[in-house]
């Protein structure tokens, strides 16, 4: 639709209710308009993630399904293919060979490696035999692995190979209690040895495929309400906790996402094919797997080295991108990069078309229609950059500035969408609607099989029948069915039937929902104010010479602090018109950079009219981004705040002193 009437997206189907006997205000309860009489009911052979993938190996059997890419002698190869035949084939195998290792139904399973076919097969291995699978971060220490194996109680365990030593190292105690280890391709004769010497008899993939092969079983299909996987969450804070997840709660994603896509036109066939490099240890990934498998479509995998992810784009020329938003972000970094290189003439025309398909997109054409001319010209040499082929870009995780969704959902010549959701809704909670600029800057609304509100959080000023409507996001659904062994923790987050998610939002009358603040991310300063960390970290990330920010304080002091990653280019820019010939790293020592950014963090919080103790009084410059390898942020790059504080204490108490020392100084004057 192009212009005129204004689009519904939702249905409201509760009013909201204030403050009564000690029970917080909530918001109105919004549904998605394609559920306005009720959430529709599943057909009776697509009940289970295992009916999902047999129905679709039946009906799709020579699709290509699952792709990779060897390495040869150092080498990184074309793409190769696994029909779903063959796949399913390979899975029968799989979960023969393990009913051979004396697993019953409801057994747990481990899956521990970077994305792969092997990784899908043993998880459909362990849909079709009714058994758990529970995945084993990746990016996650050994010490992580360890407390999931145990907690868990997994007795078997599939292994990407270069992740054999990390399960039979001496840190990893729980691993005398695994029956067997079968390795992505296969181990060393020191492992194989190592395993044998606790216990534990390590297979090759080859080597179990002919066991399972040897030894047929049929498939132990599970019920609706049986536990398909438990998902340990990362978490930013405390030991990993299991998000137990049914067969049901999958199949109604798969459902869902399918009439919310049969609204459109452009329609998924399948000859689309997904990109996979997000872990598939995370939902995300897991989700959208799962939703081309319905629709017998390809995933291909990348060959496991984030810096070379375009030569995967080149390759395999994906029609579906998935990312957090900082693979946006360096997209976008390396588009204006491009662009700065043009000649000005040329940077002039591209500024000009953008603007003229910008606000033709504003007035409601669709990103196809808004301006031909324009990609023709300028914008088809964005989406040659991303392979050639997509047609849909979605971005999860975390919010993505209003700037780059904008510019990607102009330039990139395909659709552009944001969702919001967590592991325990398994995946998107709300999501946005393709070529609508009205919900740019937002989650979207509730998703198909899903209600949203809006709870009242006093500490915090929010109230969801003020103006504007604000409060704790919770949702409502078919989720997760609890923490494992951990009722307590269930409890505090489950109340009549609402997920307490822990993030704040922002909810206009029509459902459509922002992001806009971490309830648990809130330290209160010695002076008594309350600091909502995470929307000061928003505010005093956009100066050009900040990467990315972490803001400091706590309930023993009356100031905030910073540690700051400088963004490198523009810090090279700052030192060259500042005299300074130095490396990145020895300019990040500098007091002259300090102070300079400092001054840049306080005029950024004064434009946005932040109260005086939310002006951060003090930095620390850290060359080296926020990483994984630190143990700094998760997996989807949210921060890891404990870890943070305890890397940066020693600085941050020096920064503190400093700051006490001038204040003293300052009284005696």
């Amino acid at each position: 639709m192009e212009g005129g009437t204004k689009k519904v997206f939702t249905v409201q189907v509760e009013d909201g209710k204030p403050r009564k006997d000690g029970r917080p205000a909530v918001g109105p309860v919004f549904r998605s308009a394609l559920s306005k009489d009720g959430f529709p009911p599943l057909e009776p052979d697509m009940k289970t993630s295992w009916d999902v993938f047999r129905v679709a190996a039946g009906k799709y059997p020579d699709n290509r399904m699952l792709g990779w890419r060897p390495v040869k002698d150092g080498v990184i190869g074309p793409y190769i293919w696994k029909s779903y035949k063959e796949v399913y084939e390979e899975v029968l195998q799989v979960g023969s060979a393990l009913q051979q290792l004396g697993v019953k139904p409801g057994s747990r399973i481990g899956i521990y490696g970077s994305n792969c076919p092997q990784w899908i097969v043993a998880m459909q291995a362990c849909n079709g035999y009714s058994l758990i699978c529970v995945p084993l971060y990746d990016t996650l220490g050994a010490g992580a692995v360890d407390f999931i194996i145990d907690h868990a109680e997994i007795d078997v365990i599939f292994v990407q190979d270069k992740k054999i030593k990390e399960i039979l190292s001496a840190n990893c105690k729980s691993a005398k209690r695994v029956k067997g280890l079968v390795a992505f391709t296969s181990g060393t004769s020191e492992e194989i040895t190592s395993a044998d010497q606790i216990g534990m008899k390590l297979y090759s993939w080859k080597d179990f495929l002919k066991m399972g092969k040897e030894n047929p079983a049929q498939p132990c299909p599970p019920k609706p309400n049986d536990t398909c996987t438990i998902m340990y969450t990362s978490g930013t804070s405390g030991e990993p906790k299991g998000v137990m997840l049914s067969h049901e709660s999958h199949a109604i994603y798969v459902k869902g996402v399918d009439l919310f896509m049969d609204q459109f036109d452009d329609k998924m066939t399948t000859d689309d094919v997904f990109l996979s490099f997000l872990p598939l240890a995370h939902i995300l990934d897991r989700m959208i797997e799962e939703f081309f498998f319905h629709k017998g479509a390809s995933v291909g995998y990348y060959h496991g080295d984030l810096n070379a992810l375009r030569d995967d784009l080149m390759e395999l020329k994906p029609t579906l991108l998935v990312g957090v938003p900082r693979v946006y972000e360096k997209i976008y970094e390396g588009i204006l990069k491009a662009l700065s290189e043009l000649r000005p003439l040329r940077r002039l025309i591209f500024n000009a078309l953008y603007n003229r398909k910008l606000a033709n997109m504003k007035a409601g054409c669709t990103h196809k229609t808004a301006s031909p001319f324009a990609d023709m010209l300028a914008f088809r040499k964005v989406k040659a950059r991303l392979g050639g082929r997509l047609r849909l870009l979605i971005s999860g995780g975390a919010p993505l500035s209003n700037e780059i969704e904008e510019f990607l959902r102009v330039t990139s010549c395909a659709y552009f969408v944001q969702g919001y959701g967590l592991t325990e809704t398994l995946g998107p909670s709300t999501v946005c609607y393709p070529d609508d600029m009205s919900l740019v800057g937002t989650v979207g609304v509730a998703a198909t099989y899903t209600e949203l509100r809006l709870e009242e959080v006093p500490e915090m000023g929010y109230n969801p029948l003020g103006t504007p409507s604000r409060g704790e996001i919770c949702v409502r659904g078919n989720f997760f069915t609890g923490y494992y062994k951990n009722p307590e923790l269930t409890n505090e987050v489950m109340a009549d039937g609402w997920f307490h998610t822990g993030d704040i939002g922002e909810m206009n009358s029509d459902g459509i929902l922002k992001v806009i603040d971490r309830k648990k991310n809130i330290f209160k300063l010695s002076q008594g104010e309350y600091v909502a960390v995470e929307y000061l970290e928003k505010v005093y990330v956009f100066p050009p010479t900040v990467e990315d920010v972490w803001v400091y304080g706590d309930s023993f002091r009356s100031m905030l602090v910073a540690v700051v990653n400088p963004h490198e280019e523009n810090t090279m820019k700052w030192a060259e018109s500042n005299g300074c010939k130095a490396s990145f790293a020895e300019i990040c020592k500098s007091e002259g950079l300090k102070e300079y950014i400092l001054k840049e963090l306080q005029s950024v919080a004064a434009k946005n009219k932040l109260r005086g103790f939310e002006y951060v009084k003090g930095v620390i410059l850290d060359p080296i981004p926020f990483d994984l390898e630190r143990d700094l942020v998760t997996a989807t790059m949210k921060k890891k705040r404990n870890n943070m504080l305890k890397y940066y204490k020693p600085e941050i108490e020096k920064v503190y002193q400093k700051l006490e020392e001038q204040r003293v100084a300052a009284k005696s004057k």
